[in-house]
């Protein structure tokens, strides 16, 4: 691995809004763990694969950590000796079960709150604002099904499944305030990947949530919480961002909304030949989008011939596409 530790990072994710790099809740702790780690790293984004479960995934020559392997891109970092931060922590029992709450009580509230317990807005902006609408509510439509088979959540149980993931995260969000207390991080006082996580969380559910998320106003009565993340997104995050312009595998890149601190306007271009390798792309991209709009057909007449598989949505989970 010491050919990768020369080189410098790729780190593709889904696209920024929000006012964050990236408004993935699983991109932006990655992006945040190499912020921590102070390496250098070219941010890309990729705006065609909006249910890819490879994104993120970090890249160096021929070496490729993706997301749904080894545990996920930071775990597999640390395993391949790219770049470890819990060396020192990862013994600690402590550190070891807060990471796996974080892991699964937070993650699974922001998932309900993305998919189920919201309209779909963010969910929306994040994953589909780039494809052909009926492409993107589609597979919307799709996500909100694997959510609630993720989740457990049935017709019969709906009730009571929201409770318990609220409850969860309220119990999480107490032990993370008791446990930082005033400190700069959780534990040793420097950043692990168990920070960079909370904080990826953290700031998904203060920026990307609507006003009325219900797990964003239990994160908003723990203040120290609110700091931590606030403190080291301005030192990690917006103090980074002017050394790392991030790129867009498309020509026809969407701006990008939000301070402008967080975003970079393209010069403009004198118009030029598009390259064999770019009319590539756009044939790949389109054969992408006929290839999804097949598959969400045959997913949808297979849907509608089992009683057991039927999604129920209500009249309001419609998304506004008005910008």
């Amino acid at each position: 691995m010491d050919e990768v530790n020369q080189r410098e990072l790729t780190l593709v994710t889904r696209k920024a809004c929000f006012g964050l790099p990236t408004a993935c809740p699983s991109c932006l702790p990655v992006y945040i763990y190499l912020r921590f780690a102070r390496v250098p790293f070219d941010l890309r984004y990729n705006l065609i694969h909006p249910d890819s479960d490879q994104i993120p995934y970090v890249e160096s020559g021929a070496y490729v950590a993706y997301n749904n392997e080894k545990g996920g891109v930071i775990e597999s970092l640390k395993e391949d000796g790219i770049v470890d931060l819990d060396s020192e922590v990862h013994p600690v029992p402590e550190w070891i079960s807060t990471k796996a709450m974080i892991n699964s009580w937070l993650a699974d509230a922001a998932m309900y709150e993305l998919w189920v317990g919201s309209d779909g807005s963010s969910a929306h902006k994040i994953y589909y604002s780039d494809l052909p609408w009926p492409i993107g509510k589609l597979l919307y439509f799709k996500q909100i099904r694997i959510a609630k088979q993720q989740l457990g959540i049935t017709k019969d149980n709906a009730e009571r499944r929201e409770e318990e993931i609220y409850k969860r995260a309220t119990i999480a969000y107490g032990a993370l305030s008791t446990r930082l207390g005033e400190q700069s991080f959780f534990f040793e006082d420097r950043p692990t990947s168990l920070d960079a996580v909370f904080l990826g969380h953290a700031l998904f559910t203060l920026q990307a949530l609507p006003e009325t998320s219900v797990l964003r106003s239990k994160l908003l009565e723990h203040a120290n919480l609110v700091q931590y993340a606030e403190k080291l997104k301005m030192e990690f995050i917006e103090a980074g961002l002017s050394s790392s312009v991030p790129s867009y595998p498309s020509s026809s890149a969407p701006r990008q909304g939000g301070p402008s601190n967080w975003s970079s306007k393209p010069k403009s271009k004198p118009k030029r030949e598009k390259t064999e390798e770019e009319r590539t792309f756009r044939r790949r991209a389109k054969y992408f989008l006929v290839t999804q709009l097949v598959a969400v057909l045959v997913f949808l007449s297979l849907l509608s011939g089992s009683d057991d598989a039927e999604v129920e949505i209500d009249e309001d989970d419609g998304l506004d596409y008005n910008d």
